[in-house]
């Protein structure tokens, strides 16, 4: 497979990657900022003591501010003032984490005894796992749909290239 097409005129220029390695693209940029939010939440809240409902809570509002702030710094490296880069950020990657974590989230509560499981348990941990590599497989099509549209991380791959 060639990264490099040439145009009539002789020159090369990089081909335009697929729909659907955008798509990957975007949700393993999403899964990084998730898995961050939902590991340091289920640590914490597992670490205090906290019951399932403020677990989960915590989980999910860390798994959106980390994607959210991975997917802002290279838009404020690309001179986007602040507020407009909130909202570009906010554009590009909300239902992709709405997607990834609602998604892992349900996967937890189904899975007997993995939201009571302690750190040290092998519960705990591939459950959080598994959860991820779930909302990983069914938020690339939400991605892909999105980027197709020209919404979702589409609005913002020109500033991450920078």
């Amino acid at each position: 497979m060639h990264d490099h097409v040439h145009n009539p005129n002789g020159h090369e220029r990089r081909k335009p990657p697929s729909l659907t390695r955008s798509a990957i693209q975007a949700t393993l940029h999403c899964l990084t900022g998730c898995a961050i939010g939902e590991v340091l939440g289920m640590v914490l809240a597992t670490a205090l003591g906290w019951g399932n409902a403020a677990s989960i809570a915590l989980s999910v509002a860390l798994a959106f501010f980390f994607g959210y702030a991975l997917t802002i710094q290279p838009v404020l490296r690309a001179d986007i003032p602040v507020r407009r880069a909130l909202r570009l950020a906010g554009a590009s990657d909300t239902i992709s984490i709405a997607t990834m974590e609602l998604t892992d989230n349900a996967f937890i509560l189904v899975v007997p005894g993995a939201l009571a499981a302690g750190l040290s348990d092998a519960l705990f941990w591939w459950s959080l796992t598994l959860s991820l590599v779930i909302a990983f497989v069914i938020t690339v099509p939400v991605n892909r749909a999105l980027i197709a549209r020209g919404r979702g991380h589409a609005l913002i791959h020109e500033l991450h290239a920078h």
